[in-house]
């Protein structure tokens, strides 16, 4: 018993697809493109100036918010100036009190030694 010939020809897909013909256009056309409506020059005019009035009122809206934000940091500044005052009079009563105990330290030493 002889096999089976089950040999498929060859389809070229360039070929194939000439012979369907042109794919049809999902899109606009270039020619629906150029032909769309434009507004005019005054309508044009109108939207950059109502576009400068949204910046206006944002560019507001920000002075304000860093008008608050210099206000909290001067308030935060006082606070620290005021806590580093307090902070240097702490570190001027350590180095007092350091000169102290080594002066009672050296005088305990020349003790000893004289002692001794």
């Amino acid at each position: 018993m002889g096999k089976r010939d089950n040999r498929v020809a060859y389809m070229n897909p360039i070929a194939m697809a000439r012979s369907r013909g042109p794919a049809p256009s999902s899109g606009p056309t270039i020619q629906d493109y150029l032909n769309r409506p434009r507004p005019t020059w005054e309508e044009v005019k109108e939207q950059l100036e109502k576009k400068k009035k949204g910046s206006k009122a944002l560019a507001e809206f920000e002075e304000r918010m860093n008008e608050n934000w210099k206000k909290e940091l001067e308030k935060h500044r006082e606070k620290l100036l005021s806590g580093s005052e307090r902070s240097s009079r702490k570190k001027e009563r350590k180095k007092k009190e350091k000169k102290k105990s080594s002066r009672v330290s050296k005088e305990f030493s020349l003790f000893q030694y004289i002692c001794r």
